[in-house]
């Protein structure tokens, strides 16, 4: 982490799991078939989702490995990707295990792929790329998988306006403060980048990278876009404690003057993986 005083605790996301799946944008289309690609996936090996969430990249690609493993300190965040996994008929390929990746390697042996969905820069990144090395079979992958950064879509001829995310992000600031919030501290600088370097001294060769490109329509509801402010650190419901429902009401009159219909337009954004490998002997 960057010289900071904050320090992870388990009410990062509490209370967000069942807003997440809903609220957060998807992933580029062909990302599975883009990682099949890149990874020679085949139906076999062993896939570890390090910050799972509710399973949204785990369970997307459990079909095309032998076992799934998905990882996650958040007990909701579990819960949910049982459930998914279940009803996806997934439940004898996957398993989940509440923990956090500094406590890796936890007896869940070797993998072939290892996949952070946008989740790295919550860890201790020093330590997580060292045990997740050793827990990658000779040649094995960490697949890096998030939105690409500093892309703009116009949303000209879309049939609804925009989120308001501007004056989201300012109600918020009214409620919780202008210093972003994460559990029980704050972010002033936001969290750590530079995984790259860290991924090079902890022996991973590469980078590979491929961007799965976004740019596709979608559209939103308002209950839509308040399952996507409670599904973010910095907005998770418990941070509100008991004016939650005044800062939702709020919310929601906010989303309601800025689209009559109460629907939006935005659209995804595009993906990109970023492969790195372990040496192969």
């Amino acid at each position: 982490m960057p010289a900071t005083d904050w320090e992870w605790d388990d009410t990062l996301f509490s209370g967000s799991a069942p807003y997440y799946r809903r609220g957060r944008l998807p992933y580029a289309p062909g990302l599975v078939d883009a990682l099949a690609e890149e990874l020679a996936l085949d139906g076999h090996g062993r896939l570890i989702d390090m910050g799972c969430g509710p399973g949204t990249l785990a369970l997307d690609l459990a079909h095309l490995f032998g076992e799934t493993v998905g990882l996650d300190p958040d007990g909701g965040m579990i819960a949910e990707a049982e459930r998914g996994a279940a009803g996806l008929g997934l439940r004898d390929r996957t398993r989940w295990v509440r923990a956090r990746a500094e406590e890796l390697p936890a007896g869940l042996g070797t993998f072939t792929v290892a996949a952070f969905g946008q989740s790295f820069h919550w860890m201790d990144q020093e330590l997580v790329a060292a045990a997740v090395r050793d827990m990658l079979v000779p040649g094995g992958a960490l697949a890096h998988v998030s939105d690409a950064k500093n892309e703009s879509w116009p949303l000209d001829g879309l049939p609804h306006p925009p989120v308001p995310y501007a004056a989201i992000g300012e109600l918020v600031a009214r409620r919780l403060g202008p210093v972003r919030r994460a559990g029980r501290g704050t972010l002033p600088q936001g969290t750590p980048g530079g995984e790259a370097a860290v991924l090079a001294r902890a022996g991973f060769r590469g980078p590979r990278r491929r961007i799965v490109p976004g740019g596709q329509a979608l559209e939103r509801t308002c209950d839509d876009v308040v399952a996507w402010v409670f599904s973010m650190s910095y907005s998770a419901p418990h941070l509100f404690g008991a004016r939650r429902g005044d800062f939702e009401s709020e919310l929601r009159a906010l989303l309601w003057e800025a689209s009559a219909s109460g629907r939006f337009s935005e659209r995804r954004p595009s993906t990109e993986c970023v492969i790195w490998r372990t040496p192969t002997a």
